[in-house]
């Protein structure tokens, strides 16, 4: 646990991932297309707290969603990467313009998807419901499930 609050102590870029993550995975399609997500209101008030701390905050996620970008837009993340299916990039260009080492980055995740980003980070959290590769490959995993809190467990 020591290592693992050693390397908290020097992030200074925390990514998340979306589907699974900031959400429990579930997409809700209206009869007319249209997408809807349910976030949690408490991983929303972890995230404005620790940009408060001057954490930056960003996102990749593998979906492309207006819910996604309003969302995001509500809690100040402007650091929106969607439609990355191949993250590990987005993850490289994003720590490039911030001007941050890997080693200061944390990434939470919840799938194979996610385990480029997740081996290159700093800090590799999983959400308690991940992919069992996923927890495997995880420096912390949240006591909670994604879209359940796990975001606000990860501020904290």
């Amino acid at each position: 646990m020591k290592d693992i609050l050693n390397k908290a102590a020097r992030i200074r870029l925390l990514i998340f991932d979306v589907d699974g993550v900031l959400t429990d995975g579930s997409l809700f399609l209206g009869d007319d297309g249209q997408e809807y997500k349910a976030f949690n209101s408490r991983d929303g008030h972890g995230i404005k707290m620790l940009q408060k701390h001057g954490v930056i905050v960003g996102i990749i996620t593998g979906r492309t969603s207006k819910v996604v970008e309003h969302r995001m837009e509500n809690l100040g993340v402007t650091h929106i990467y969607q439609g990355k299916l191949d993250k590990l990039p987005a993850f490289e260009e994003l720590i490039a313009e911030l001007g941050v080492t890997a080693d200061e980055t944390a990434y939470v995740g919840d799938d194979v998807v996610d385990l480029p980003v997740m081996r290159r980070a700093g800090l590799a959290i999983a959400v308690q419901d991940a992919h069992p590769l996923v927890l495997k490959h995880s420096h912390w995993q949240t006591p909670s499930n994604g879209g359940r809190g796990a975001a606000r467990e990860v501020c904290e």
